[in-house]
């Protein structure tokens, strides 16, 4: 890839929607599509289909009515979430699955109680799923910041050498160092 090209991920359609008081109905969320569409972003963030069946037709609308730019959906590393997000990707003309996971010691240990052996597996095994039914899949390192960098060394299983379009370094903190 050359790297003096800037690639626009967007997801208005999703993350948009976090923000207190603001929601789209499905036919708002097809408009603002078109509209990223015409300002030629590269691939559209359409939801997080496990969220809602509403969200998950949405996604599938959006999908359907938005044809000449990637449509992606949100899931995390979890059978459940990708079953879902590939269901609500299956009219696109471009299907994008964004599998997460959050890598930092901490999350693992706190909020998701696995090992990095466990989480290379979730993460290689959703991956493989969604290989087998969407054209693009990508891989995002929630709270990668805090000292998930492990994640991306190549040839870790599910990390570096998982097969993935892509790969996101996602941190909380706003600041990250070193190590």
């Amino acid at each position: 890839m050359d790297s003096s090209v800037v690639k626009i991920f967007d997801t208005t359609l999703r993350d948009g929607e976090q923000s207190p008081g603001f929601s789209m109905n499905t036919e708002e969320k097809i408009r603002m599509a078109r509209q990223l569409a015409a300002l030629g972003v590269d691939v559209i963030e359409a939801g997080f289909p496990i969220s809602s069946r509403g969200d998950l037709e949405a996604v599938q609308q959006v999908a359907r009515e938005v044809r000449n730019v990637p449509i992606a959906a949100l899931a995390r590393a979890m059978q459940k979430d990708v079953n879902a997000a590939i269901e609500a990707l299956e009219p696109a003309a471009a299907p994008r699955l964004h599998v997460f996971l959050a890598t930092s010691d901490l999350h693992l240990r706190v909020k998701l109680k696995m090992t990095r052996e466990q989480a290379l597996e979730a993460i290689g095994s959703m991956i493989r799923l969604g290989r087998n039914s969407v054209g693009e899949v990508e891989f995002s390192a929630e709270d990668a910041g805090r000292n998930g960098y492990w994640i991306f060394v190549p040839g870790v299983p599910g990390g570096g050498g998982s097969g993935c379009d892509g790969f996101e370094f996602a941190g909380y903190g706003g600041l990250c160092g070193a190590g």
